[in-house]
Parts: structure tokens; sequence; C-alpha cells
């Protein structure tokens, strides 16, 4: 047991790294073993997840069950990883969305042992960003994410899927370039790259010197911005979320799952983490600009989203409008910071990272159910299939209304406190973004009343056409989001006592 604890986040890290070596040495004509191989071993990650649940004390301050080791020794960069209340949140969220996309997945018949393989190294890319203590360390599995992703879009998407991956892979890379920099910088200026060791240096460094031949504000304005586009394109923020609706719209089922469940997430993680830590008295300053670009990514997503006649891409730009809530939680916090304003605003916005990847992912399979009986997603070829399809229908409406932001369910919850949190400190901006919750209600019911409501389509109602219902596995995928939204819609303490107190701690 004391084996387990002492490397507990090492194990849920490199676990399906290993799975996926090991699926190598499979007989590549067996695609039933891989895709059964492939679940199971991203199973143990997550029953590792839920015992790390179990045994973290959320009334400690700082990170627990750290590990570090030697990594880079000539530039002093160790492999060192630890959790608090708000990464082992995304760890949580992670861990259960990767089997359930697994699961999702299991139609596919192309390729299919390099595809289980993709996924699983995924899913060491996306932790290791959440684990990270050490910046370099950081900056490599935000990049690992990347390779993955890259190849599932071009490999297993749709018609357009050369010009989506390539437009994914580009946005990132071109706003990672700026975040390695000014990794360089502060690892050249400190000698080390230690994120604990970091937040005290670069904090305590005196206003007025000058470093690099520069006053230290103008340094760390520099630098600031640098790690803000980057993570402003991950999340992504208006105007540079444009990547998204193709990204998503070509990629497979699964992959949009995950690259709006858990991929959007590590931008906004990005922010919490390092942005508002490393530069306060920055994030003030600018609160008004990310404020801004979150109401945009709010009022314009909604705006785009109700235009769509794609349901994948109507469920794409709803991303970008959800996220804008993120952000802008994440700008009250970085103005109001050290206030109750800003506490009630953070842990919304984390509340509500961890909510969207639940219902996004939802949202994007159901969008896969029907695709795959009709080889369509235009909203104007479905219509009335309520009663052909009522089960269906049902766990549309319930998820739905979750993204929504329905009262009772899980999406109410983090909105409210964000809206609470920054009304005080934003006021006019947080106005403005009603406007984008009004036409959220709006571009919703009208992808529920395209599909399933109004008369019905004929052509699906009889011969080879005929729709049929969603079957046992496909309701297995929805079960456990469907539970959790439910859970936290009506009782949010379990997962919000452990969000309020880091959040209380990191300011």
């Amino acid at each position: 047991m004391d084996f387990l604890n002492s490397h507990l986040l090492s194990l849920i890290l490199f676990l399906p790294t290993v799975a996926a070596v090991l699926m190598l040495f499979l007989p590549s004509e067996e695609a039933k073993l891989h895709r059964w191989f492939a679940f199971a071993a991203s199973l143990v990650p997550f029953g590792l997840t839920l015992y790390l649940w179990n045994v973290f004390d959320p009334n400690r301050t700082g990170f627990q069950f750290q590990e570090q080791y030697q990594w880079y020794e000539a530039i002093n960069s160790t492999f060192h990883i630890g959790v608090d209340g708000i990464s082992i949140t995304m760890v949580l969220l992670t861990t259960l969305l990767t089997p359930l996309a697994i699961l999702a997945s299991f139609n596919i018949s192309d390729k299919v042992k390099a595809y289980f393989m993709l996924f699983l190294f995924l899913e060491t890319g996306m932790l290791g960003v959440f684990m990270a203590l050490d910046l370099l360390i950081f900056f490599v599995f935000w990049e690992i994410g990347l390779v993955p992703m890259y190849f599932l879009i071009n490999q297993w998407g749709s018609a357009n899927r050369n010009y989506a991956s390539l437009k994914f892979m580009i946005y990132t890379m071109a706003g990672s370039l700026g975040l390695l920099l000014a990794v360089q910088m502060l690892g050249v200026l400190f000698g080390t790259y230690d994120l604990v060791a970091l937040y005290e240096r670069w904090n305590s460094l005196d206003p007025g010197s000058i470093l690099l031949g520069m006053p230290v504000h103008t340094v760390k304005s520099i630098a600031f911005w640098a790690f803000v586009i980057a993570f402003a394109i991950k999340v992504p923020v208006w105007p540079f979320h444009t990547w998204l609706p193709d990204a998503h719209t070509e990629a497979p089922t699964a992959g949009s799952m995950i690259l709006a469940g858990v991929l959007l997430k590590l931008g906004a993680y990005g922010f919490i983490r390092l942005v508002l830590p490393f530069y306060p008295l920055e994030a003030k300053i600018f609160a008004g600009a990310l404020a801004f670009l979150a109401v945009a990514a709010i009022v314009f997503g909604a705006f785009s989203s109700y235009a769509q006649t794609d349901f994948k891409r109507l469920v794409a730009y709803s991303s970008v409008n959800h996220m804008g809530f993120v952000m802008l939680g994440i700008a009250a916090a970085g103005l109001a910071s050290g206030t109750k304003d800003a506490h009630i605003a953070m842990s919304g916005a984390v509340l509500q990272m961890f909510n969207h990847g639940l219902s996004a992912a939802g949202m994007f399979f159901l969008v896969g159910v029907i695709y795959e009986r009709t080889h369509t997603r235009n909203l104007n070829d479905f219509g009335g299939l309520f009663p052909l399809v009522p089960v269906y229908g049902g766990i549309l409406i319930f998820t739905s209304m979750a993204s929504l932001g329905l009262p009772g369910l899980n999406g109410f919850v983090s909105e409210f406190m964000v809206v609470r949190g920054a009304y005080p400190v934003l006021t006019i901006y947080t106005a403005i973004s009603m406007l984008g919750l009004l036409f959220t209600g709006a571009y919703i019911l009208k992808g529920i009343k395209s599909v399933l409501h109004g008369p019905l389509n004929e052509h699906w109602a009889h011969g080879e056409h005929k729709l049929t219902e969603i079957n046992t596995r496909e309701i297995l995928v929805m079960l456990p989001l469907m539970v959790l939204i439910l859970v936290i819609g009506v009782w949010p303490a379990w997962i919000l006592d452990v969000i309020n107190k880091a959040v209380m701690a990191l300011f």
C-alpha cells in the first residue's frame, strides 16, 4: 500500500502508455481483442483515480502525492508531478472520459489497433499536463497530446479531415512557440523549472529592477501575453477559435468527445495553474481584455451555434460559448484576486470545466449515434424522430438541458457561480454575456426541435433507412455521464468542496 501511495500518480499517468505498447504485441487481425484490451486498460487509471480521490485530503494546502525524479540535470529540470484540488478534478474527468470514448469507438473497423493505441497515448499526454509541477515537463506533455489527436482526425475523420487536422496542428503549434520561449526564459533566469520555486521567485522580483535589459514589468507583460495566447488558442477564445468547428466536424465521434471533454480544458487549466499565479499584476491590468474576449466567445459562440444546419457544428460552436464562461470566471478572479467574488468565480470556472466535459462529450456522442444510422448531420434531413427513437430522444433532451444550464442539472450550478462571482467586478461584461445565455437556449431548442419534433420525415420510418433505437453499448456510454450530470446538479458539494479549498489556497 505504501508503494501504491508513493507512486500513485506515476501509475495513473503511465499505465495507458504501457498498455498501448503492449498492444503492439497483440495479433493484428484480432480487432475485438484490441477493443476490449484498450477498454480494460483504460479502466485501470480510472479505478486508481477513484482511489486517489478517496485518499486525497482537501483540507491540506499545497500539492499532494508529489513525486520528483532527476530528468534533465544540465538545465536543472526534474520530473516533478503532484495534484491539488483543481488538478485532481481534471484528472478524474480525463480518466472517466477516456474509457467512455473507447467504448464509443467499438464500431471502428479500420486500423483498429493503431486507433486504440493513439487513444491511450493521448490519455497520458492529457494527464501529464494536469499533474506536471515542472514547467518543462508541462510543455513536453502539452505537445505530446497534439500528436495522437492530429492522427485521430487525419486518419479516421470525415471527408475534409486533412484540412481540419493540419489547421488544428498549425494553430496549436503557433501558440506553443511563444509559450516555449517564455518557459525557457524563466528557466534561464532562475536556474530551475520547478513550479513551486518559480511561483515564489518570479513574484518576489523588484518591479523597478532591470531584467534582460528591460524593466521587470515589461518582461512580465511580454511573457504574460506569450502564455495567454498559447492557452487562449487551446480554450479556444474568440478570435482564436476557428480551428475548433473544423476539427470537431471532421474528427471521429470519440475524438470529438475527448477534444471537447478534455483537450479544451488544457488551455483553461494553463490560465489557472500558470497565468494567474505567475502574473497576478498583469492579470489584474489586462482583466478587461480577457473579459472582452470571454464575452465575445459567449455571445458569438451562441450566435454561430444558432446559425448552423450541421448538428455537429452546432454542438462544436456551443463549446466556444460554454468555455467563454470559464474565461469570464478566470478574468474576474484575476481582477478581484483574494476577494470572495474572485473565489466564487474561480470555483465556478473550474466546476464549469468539469461540467462542460460531461455534457459536451455526451452531446458529441449523441450526434455520432444518429450520424451512424443516417449518415447525415444536416438538421434539415431529420424531423419528428421522437416516436421512432423514444429512448434516444429522452437521452438527447436530458443532455441538451444540462448543456443549456437547466436548474437541477450540473450546467446551472457552475454557470450561476461564474455569473455570481463576475457580476460585482465585471458588471457590464457579465450583463452582455447574458445575451449569449439567451441564445444558448435558442440553439439548444433549435437542435432538439429539428431532430425530434415537428412532422415525421417518412424517409427514416420505413425500409432500409428505418431508424433503429440506441443500443445497450451506447446507453452504457451515456449512463455515467447522465448520473454525474444529475448528481452534480442536485448535490455539487462533494466536488465543490475539493475545488473551493484549492482555489482559496491558490490565492
